[in-house]
């Protein structure tokens, strides 16, 4: 075999994997396994979410060393996938170059899902998400048009722009200027609900949560990485919130209720949830299991603080079972549990923290802003908390089961099930 293109084709699905959406500990754990299924002597992975870089030994004693930059990201799980699916082909057939490339490509140009599915799931995740913190029917159709809205705009913006505080700061000024001005029309109650609902399209508290979870684990570059990014994403949000405030002499905040009827929460972030899972591109039966995953982790939120009224404790076994639910459906669908895990756990994303903090520091209300960052980042550690509890215990149940969960450079040779 030609290894210079085996290991050019591991580092072009590598970097397809990151840019679809893979969690970087499990990007490495890819490149292991399909380094380590070609037999070479010796296989070292290094990625970050902006490098991935592979040195490998061939039994024939030479080093072959290549490098990828990667410059932006998308989430499209639906690719993600299939990438994944091609990961398991490999490890388990090792094919030669030419038809890894072919089977690469084949991925590669799958056509994507229609157009209008992307304003449908915008909206439904914008709106969902509206009517689940406090919104009337008046605020869901202004939640409406701004989802319909950030879609088209941020299509476009997106093939433009790749900064995502330059990104965040134009969609979420845009958003507001429209909010405000529906508000004092008499069109919408509560403005800073139906923000903060359509601030979930732009949210970066997963970012936190996951570079939190990846410094817990000791992939401290990572996860400095991702928090910095989503906080220069959060950054965007503040300044185009900000300006807009400023520039329609600002307005009062009248804080956020979840809705008062728990079975129309339960519903509400379900279909919300639905709409992100169609965002990200996510298809068939997976969507459906996406809103189930949903539901029940914000039933268990609620029953949780209805016996024990702590956020950081109903937070924590929330995300316990979602994280446990992903694993379980990872493993049934033979697919990645982020597909699973990502739309189920937004009814837990501290959306409306980030977006009162944000408020705190543009109406000069240090003690709000405080208040509100406490409880993002304890919001985002407990999440964090919940996956690493059920990551260790699922590396336990497997290691009795004598099946390999992750891999790493020190793993003997040989195929494995994977």
């Amino acid at each position: 075999m030609n290894y210079n293109k085996i290991v050019q084709n591991i580092l072009d699905v590598g970097e397809a994997l990151l840019k679809s959406g893979a969690e970087n500990f499990r990007l490495e754990d890819s490149l292991y396994r399909m380094c380590r299924s070609y037999g070479f002597k010796r296989y070292d992975v290094y990625a970050v979410p902006s490098n991935i870089q592979i040195t490998v030994e061939t039994q024939e004693g030479e080093f072959i060393t290549q490098i990828r930059q990667i410059e932006s990201t998308d989430i499209d799980f639906e690719r993600l996938d299939y990438l994944n699916n091609l990961s398991r082909y490999v490890c388990a057939n090792t094919p030669d170059e030419e038809e890894f490339h072919k089977r690469y490509m084949e991925v590669m140009q799958r056509k994507g899902p229609h157009p209008a599915v992307k304003y449908f799931a915008g909206i439904m995740g914008g709106a969902g998400f509206a009517v689940f913190f406090g919104c009337g029917f008046a605020d869901a159709l202004v939640a409406v048009l701004v989802s319909f809205m950030i879609v088209a705009v941020g299509g476009w913006l997106g093939k433009h722009e790749s900064n995502l505080l330059i990104y965040n700061m134009i969609l979420a000024f845009l958003s507001e200027i429209v909010i405000l001005i529906s508000a004092r029309a008499g069109v919408g109650i509560y403005p800073d609900r139906i923000m903060i609902g359509i601030v979930m399209l732009l949210i970066s508290g997963l970012g936190v949560t996951n570079g939190i979870r990846e410094i817990l684990q000791r992939d401290f570059i990572s996860g400095a990485l991702n928090i910095m990014n989503a906080m220069l994403g959060a950054a965007g949000i503040a300044f185009g919130i900000a300006l807009a405030i400023l520039m329609l002499d600002g307005m009062s905040s009248e804080g956020f209720i979840l809705n008062n009827n728990m079975p129309i929460q339960l519903i509400s972030c379900t279909i919300a949830c639905i709409g992100f899972a169609m965002w990200f591109k996510i298809r068939g039966w997976q969507v459906v299991y996406s809103g189930i995953g949903a539901f029940f982790t914000w039933a268990i939120y609620l029953a949780v603080f209805e016996v024990r009224p702590s956020n950081f404790l109903a937070t924590l076994v929330a995300s316990v079972f979602v994280a446990s639910y992903a694993f379980v459906m990872s493993r049934v669908n033979k697919a990645p549990s982020t597909i699973f895990l990502t739309a189920s756990v937004f009814p837990l994303i501290p959306g409306p923290n980030l977006y009162y903090m944000m408020y705190g520091c543009v109406s000069k209300d240090v003690n709000l802003a405080l208040s509100e960052m406490l409880v993002l980042f304890t919001t985002c550690l407990a999440i964090a908390f919940g996956f690493i509890i059920v990551d260790v215990a699922s590396r336990a149940i497997l290691h009795v089961l004598k099946t390999d969960y992750r891999i790493g450079k020190s793993s003997k040779l040989g195929k494995e099930k994977y």
